[in-house]
């Protein structure tokens, strides 16, 4: 390719394979004077997740089920248009969709184990309740006469 940095890597030694993504161009929407009326800035990006041998067998299942709504057909598309040039349209689009796959492949949160308050700190909790109570019980206008 012409200078662009070849791979974008999702996590680890496990990068975006050049070959496997797809790029189309078109004119993007915006501001940009007579220039933009010429130029393809506008930039999608496809990956086969479905078809893909770059990722593990484990990562690839994880990231077919977690972005299922995004998948038409087992292929993950982003767009870039915010940038006036195509080529930082181009990085940008490889950076979201390195980053969507990173997400979208990252192992489950380990579970939460459950602890218990300690007594002591129960204990004095309830003290202090009982002393905030004690303490407004007296404000009231009941004991007055």
């Amino acid at each position: 390719m012409d200078g662009m940095s070849g791979h974008h890597v999702i996590r680890g030694s496990v990068s975006l394979p050049e070959a496997e993504l797809m790029w189309r161009f078109s004119r993007s929407s915006g501001p940009g004077g007579q220039h933009v009326n010429t130029s393809d800035s506008k930039v999608e990006l496809s990956f086969d997740l479905a078809k893909t041998e770059a990722l593990p067998p484990v990562w690839k299942q994880r990231a077919l089920e977690r972005l299922a709504g995004r998948l038409v057909d087992g292929v993950v598309t982003v767009r870039s248009s915010e940038h006036r040039s195509q080529w930082r349209n181009r990085e940008a689009a490889a950076v979201r969709l390195a980053a969507l796959l990173a997400e979208a492949t990252a192992p489950p949160p380990k579970p939460r184990k459950p602890t218990r308050i300690p007594r002591g700190i129960n204990e004095r909790r309830l003290r202090e309740k009982k002393q905030r109570s004690e303490t407004k019980q007296g404000r009231s206008a009941r004991h007055w006469n």
